[in-house]
């Protein structure tokens, strides 16, 4: 039996296999950690520092320093000490540092916000906190009718060069997929010397409360239709750009990796999986990756790698509107009217 070579390059990262849980609340337990690592995890995408959680910690000390400016001498031990006011990000640094010590795989921690802001600073603490590789989760919903398309755009541009200009890490941006020309963007960000693009983040939309009449958060799953967002850009833009691209959204099974390997996937990152089916999940899709890679004599993830995009695809156009036209046109298509 031949011996299946799953390694792949993320990030100028050497991994094992493509398998990388994504940002999620797993990872905010060590145990979790080594539990991901010894299921099978080649890398693992640290939760998210929010920007929101940056603001707070300066508004918080600014609080209290001016607060207390003014106090007698008795009054010093009510001064808050820095634990008091460092609890968000000195505690995700403290995290990184405490994984990067337990774990043998590659640690990428994660920034989410929509601004420069303390991005830069923040980027180059993580860094010197042991962090492998930085991903900057630009997180933001335009809602403002007065912006052009452009100068969202460059607010994106001015987060990558900052952060890249702030650390010598790697840097990949999780992009979410509602931009007027996806391939422009990306295109603009290999240009600004990204290391990595995922695709794609997801935004989660509120819902309301109509007893209370209040808006509420509501979190829902990834499901494996998610996966064909993902499919279609990474096939779109494998061998277009530098960047390696990373998939994200509606990997559950490992047809759904392979997919994604074939049309140019890097890593294909799991997560909605994982909160369902468990962290030894991770075992059952890379053993579903090596027997299917056996039966069809694929020696390695390489070789498969974009082997499906539109690059190698004989007419280009099956993944644009031809797609489309044979689609709705298809017996799929009208067995799933009739159906429904």
């Amino acid at each position: 039996m031949a011996v299946i070579d799953l390694s792949t390059q993320y990030l100028g990262l050497n991994l094992r296999t493509p398998l990388v849980p994504s940002a999620s609340p797993l990872s905010q337990d060590l145990d979790t950690i080594r539990r991901l690592e010894d299921a099978g995890a080649s890398a693992i995408v640290l939760y998210s520092l929010f920007e929101e959680q940056l603001r707070m910690e300066s508004m918080e000390l600014d609080y209290h320093l001016n607060n207390w400016a003014n106090g007698s001498a008795e009054a010093l031990n009510y001064f808050p000490q820095p634990e008091e006011f460092h609890l968000g990000p000195e505690g995700y640094l403290k995290h990184v540092r405490h994984v990067k010590e337990s774990v043998r795989i590659p640690v990428i921690a994660s920034l989410n916000g929509m601004t420069v802001g303390g991005w830069t600073d923040y980027a180059r603490l993580i860094e010197e906190a042991g962090a492998d590789a930085l991903e900057c989760n630009i997180y933001w919903i335009p809602s403002d009718p007065r912006q052009s398309a452009a100068e969202i755009e460059q607010t994106y541009l001015d987060i990558v060069k900052a952060v890249k200009s702030a650390v010598k890490i790697p840097v990949a941006v999780k992009l979410s997929p509602y931009f007027t020309n996806l391939a422009g963007i990306a295109k603009r960000l290999d240009e600004a010397a990204v290391d990595g693009l995922v695709l794609f983040n997801r935004f989660y939309q509120p819902d309301l409360d109509l007893e209370h009449l209040e808006v509420k958060p509501n979190v829902l799953l990834s499901t494996p239709q998610d996966l064909r967002l993902p499919l279609t850009w990474i096939g779109m833009l494998y061998g277009r750009i530098r960047p390696c691209l990373a998939a994200s959204s509606g990997v559950y099974q490992a047809e759904d990796a392979l997919k994604l390997l074939m049309v140019g996937a890097s890593v294909t990152m799991l997560c909605s999986s994982l909160l369902r089916n468990g962290v030894d999940h991770l075992r059952t899709v890379e053993q579903g990756l090596t027997e299917w890679m056996e039966k069809h004599e694929y020696e390695s993830v390489k070789q498969m790698r974009g082997s499906m995009s539109q690059k190698h695809c004989p007419n280009p156009a099956e993944y644009e509107r031809a797609q489309y036209m044979r689609a709705v046109k298809g017996p799929d298509y009208v067995s799933g009217l009739r159906r429904n």
